[in-house]
């Protein structure tokens, strides 16, 4: 019974551990801006899918959770932490329904099966993140107002980018998925 009890506890700190890390990583990924066309690209919504696909649905909650707890906190996670403001301030400000987006995407990329079909894989992983925008453009359309043009603002400039992040996972899901085991 303790031994059983033990390893419970191994495994939750091990669970702990790499939710840390991929929190880690999603603040990193954060504050890289990569140049390109239209606007400049950061790498989060690919650690997202990353994550999603690589931990599980369970996991990649748990660690997208806690990346959003730690910006929620006041740690300077988000991409326009700590120039444009930190903690709840800048969480519930123009980037909140993406940022939420981010737990549903992580959901769905753990929650699909994948196989050797790219065009699935794709399509799987275009609808979770699409996610991001939609929750996105609906709380940035509630607080700016629908009369401006949420659409052009908030999902078009980045919609490029997306495409080739999206095509970069479809085409690593599958040494993304072998780490699954691991968790």
């Amino acid at each position: 019974m303790e031994f059983v009890k033990s390893l419970k506890q191994a495994k939750f700190i091990k669970y702990i551990f790499v939710a840390l890390i991929g929190s880690i990583l999603l603040a990193i990924s954060s504050k890289i801006k990569i140049p390109f066309y239209p606007v400049p690209m950061t790498m989060q919504t690919f650690v997202v899918l990353l994550i999603g696909i690589t931990l599980g649905w369970k996991l990649a909650v748990a660690t997208i959770s806690l990346y959003l707890f730690e910006g929620i906190i006041g740690l300077p996670v988000f991409s326009g932490t700590p120039e444009k403001g930190v903690g709840l301030v800048y969480f519930v400000g123009p980037t909140m329904g993406y940022l939420i987006g981010f737990i549903v995407t992580g959901y769905l990329a753990g929650k699909f099966i994948y196989d050797n079909n790219l065009i699935k894989t794709f399509l799987k992983l275009s609808l979770a993140t699409s996610f991001i925008y939609i929750l996105g453009m609906l709380w940035l359309g509630n607080l700016i107002g629908w009369e401006k043009p949420i659409f052009e603002l908030g999902a078009q400039p980045f919609l490029l980018a997306e495409l080739f992040k999206i095509l970069i996972a479809t085409l690593m899901v599958k040494q993304f998925k072998r780490f699954r085991k691991f968790f």
